[in-house]
């Protein structure tokens, strides 16, 4: 018996579907459509017995970011189920926490692994197979919103993305994090954090298609996010100086400096920035066993303690010492909860 789900549009509402306290027999039928009804029009096949699985929808700004865990399954979305579909419109780029994948579009066939990111179609055939126990993080975005000729797009799927570069290795946990956050900021937030999360994709897809992004539109801001995302790769080296950043992308430190006018901060102040948040970071997971707070300074690039301490009390408007106190003796504050989320309930039965 197939439960009768409206597909919903991949940019709405969010919810949260969960097997868990669902008698077994029923579990089946519950996951399977819980993942069509997530992911559009796709003909799913499950496991007999499914021990467990959770699917998760919210909102940043017009993106829909879902996080799925769960059982082996078997995704296919055919030329029947596109034609009779809402969500051709879409690509979702896509993170694979845990687990394995394999994928098959546009005539190639991948297998990826934890910590990959690929990129698939909704407006083409395409199938998606999990052997094991998984997790996912995807965002899914409007297929203008790359910017790509058809045949472009099709370049692009089925394939990892930028797990050899900077950029990809920046681009990658960013994205995870924000479908972790997704629904905890206030609308402006949302929409600002979304037109930069697409940015930053379409600057990756790019670079893996191997555009010259000197002569794109936006060439000046994709090259700053690329020279962003090679100093955020080398921040723990004290040579990382203006000289030697411009020097590697082949430009003047004049030239240099004049991207991140953008940024309102000098190059040094940038990179003074990055490695503070490291330091707080670092501090705040209580990563400090066995290391004094001069070994993190030095680990992350500042050469002189005193002069890390100065800067980290101007950043935070407190010591580095108080700061790591704070944080062990404070618990993290719960994520907010998103006033347009809904706990969906799927009627229940047994799969035929």
């Amino acid at each position: 018996m197939s439960l009768e789900i409206p597909e919903r549009d991949l940019g709405g509402a969010a919810a949260h579907y969960t097997t868990q306290g669902l008698p077994a027999s029923h579990r089946r039928a519950y996951w399977r459509e819980a993942l069509s009804n997530t992911f559009g029009s796709v003909d799913m096949k499950v496991p007999y017995e499914v021990e467990y699985g959770l699917v998760r929808t919210s909102l940043v700004g017009s993106l829909q970011a879902v996080t799925v865990e769960g059982e082996p399954h078997r995704a296919q979305r055919t030329r029947r189920l596109i034609a009779g579909s809402n969500n051709d419109e879409y690509v979702v780029v896509k993170v694979l926490s845990h687990g394995a994948v394999r994928v098959e579009q546009d005539a190639r066939d991948t297998c990826l692994s934890a910590g990959q990111l690929f990129v698939y179609d909704m407006s083409r055939p395409v199938q998606l197979t999990v052997p094991e126990r998984f997790r996912t993080k995807s965002l899914a975005l409007p297929r203008r919103a790359l910017g790509l000729s058809e045949s472009d797009l099709q370049r692009l799927t089925a394939t990892p993305l930028g797990d050899r570069s900077p950029l990809g290795r920046l681009v990658t946990p960013f994205l995870s994090h924000l479908v972790d956050t997704a629904g905890t900021y206030q609308p402006q937030t949302g929409e600002s954090v979304a037109r930069h999360a697409v940015d930053l994709i379409q600057t990756l897809v790019e670079e893996h298609l191997g555009f010259d992004l000197q002569e794109t539109p936006n060439a000046a801001r994709m090259t700053l996010l690329r020279i962003q995302a090679h100093i955020s790769e080398h921040l723990t080296d004290r040579e990382l100086t203006p000289e030697v950043i411009a020097r590697h992308h082949h430009m003047s430190v004049r030239s240099l400096h004049k991207l991140f006018e953008q940024e309102g901060l000098t190059v040094s102040r940038w990179i003074q920035q990055r490695r503070l948040e490291q330091c707080r970071r670092t501090l705040r997971a209580g990563q400090t066993r066995g290391r004094t707070i001069a070994a993190i300074a030095h680990h992350w690039g500042f050469a002189s303690a005193a002069h890390f301490s100065r800067s980290f009390k101007a950043a935070y408007g407190m010591s580095p010492v108080a700061w790591r106190n704070a944080a062990v003796h404070t618990p993290d504050a719960p994520a907010r909860i998103d006033a347009r989320a809904t706990h969906a309930t799927l009627p229940t039965g047994t799969d035929s």
